[in-house]
C-alpha cells in the first residue's frame, strides 16, 4: 500500500458545510484523489485535559457553533467510528483515554461532508490536550506517522490565521496586513520544511500574535507537519482570507 498523503484542512466558516465556494470545491477535488482507509481528524473544537481518543462505534454530530441558519443545524453525516483504530491509537500514544462521550463537530463533519459525501470512510477524533504547548503537540504527533503506512488519512482541521474578534462577517474590510504577513511567513516556513519556525511562531512578532490569539486553530497544522516525509510533495489545495482575519490556506503532504 502506497503511503497516504496527510492533510491539514483550513475549516473556516461552518456555513461551507453548506455553500458552495471555491474552497468547498477544492475540498471535493482533495477528496475524489483519496482512497483511504480511515481517517484520524485532529478538529480545533476539541479540546481537553489530557489526551481522549474519540471511540465511538456510531459518532453523533456535534452543532458546536451558535447564530446559524437553522439549515446547519440539520446537516447530517453518517460515517462510523472505528473503535479498533482507536484501541490502535491509543497504544501509539501513552496515557491517552478512550472516550465515547464526544462524536463529530464540525472541525470534522463541515469539512468531510465534503471530502467524502457518501460518508463511507470510519473517523475518529484525536483531541487537543490544553496542558501541553506547541513543541509537545508536535512531538507527540510524530506517533501518528505510522499509520500513513496503513492507508489511514491524517486529517488536521483549523486555521493558520484565525482572529475572531477582528473578522468582519460582511466581508467587506480588506484583509488585514497582519494576516497575510503571517499566512506568509507560514507558507514559506512549510516549503522550507522548517517546522521549528512553525512550533514557536510565538517567537514571530507582532502578526503572529494577531493571527493566533489563542492556540487551538493553529495546534492542528502541527500534527499534520510532524508526519511528513521528507520525499512527501508540498501543495497548497486553498489559499486565500475568508472574513478579513481567517486563513483559508490548506496543506496537503504527499
Amino acid at each position: 500500500m502506497s503511503r497516504t498523503p496527510a492533510l491539514f484542512i483550513a475549516h473556516g466558516n461552518p456555513m461551507f458545510a453548506i455553500v458552495d465556494s471555491e474552497y468547498t470545491r477544492a475540498w471535493r477535488e482533495v477528496g475524489k484523489s483519496l482512497s483511504p482507509t480511515a481517517i484520524v481528524c485532529i478538529s480545533a473544537h476539541w479540546l481537553t485535559r489530557g489526551v481522549r481518543i474519540m471511540a465511538n462505534e456510531v459518532p453523533r454530530i456535534i452543532y458546536d457553533f451558535g447564530g446559524f441558519p437553522d439549515e446547519l443545524y440539520q446537516v447530517q453525516y453518517p460515517a462510523k467510528g472505528s473503535p479498533a483504530l482507536a484501541r490502535k491509537l491509543n497504544a501509539l500514544l501513552p496515557g491517552s483515554t478512550l472516550d465515547e462521550s464526544w462524536g463529530l463537530d464540525h472541525g470534522s463533519w463541515a469539512v468531510l461532508k465534503r471530502m467524502f459525501p457518501d460518508a463511507d470512510v470510519p473517523v475518529i477524533q484525536l483531541s487537543l490536550d490544553v496542558n501541553l504547548n506547541a513543541k509537545a503537540h508536535y512531538e507527540l504527533a510524530k506517533a501518528l506517522k505510522p499509520l500513513r503506512d496503513e492507508g489511514v488519512l491524517i486529517l488536521g482541521s483549523g486555521n493558520i490565521v484565525h482572529n475572531l474578534r477582528m473578522a468582519d462577517f460582511t466581508n467587506r474590510t480588506p484583509v488585514y496586513n497582519w494576516a497575510n504577513e503571517f499566512d506568509s511567513v507560514a507558507k514559506d516556513a512549510i516549503l522550507q520544511h522548517d517546522h521549528e519556525k512553525l512550533i514557536s511562531y510565538e517567537l514571530l512578532g507582532q502578526a503572529a500574535h494577531l493571527s493566533v490569539p489563542t492556540p487551538d486553530h493553529y495546534w492542528p497544522l502541527l500534527y499534520t507537519l510532524a508526519v511528513q516525509d521528507s520525499e512527501d510533495a508540498v501543495t497548497f489545495p486553498t489559499e486565500g482570507m475568508d472574513l478579513s482575519s481567517i486563513s483559508m490556506r490548506s496543506v496537503r503532504l504527499g
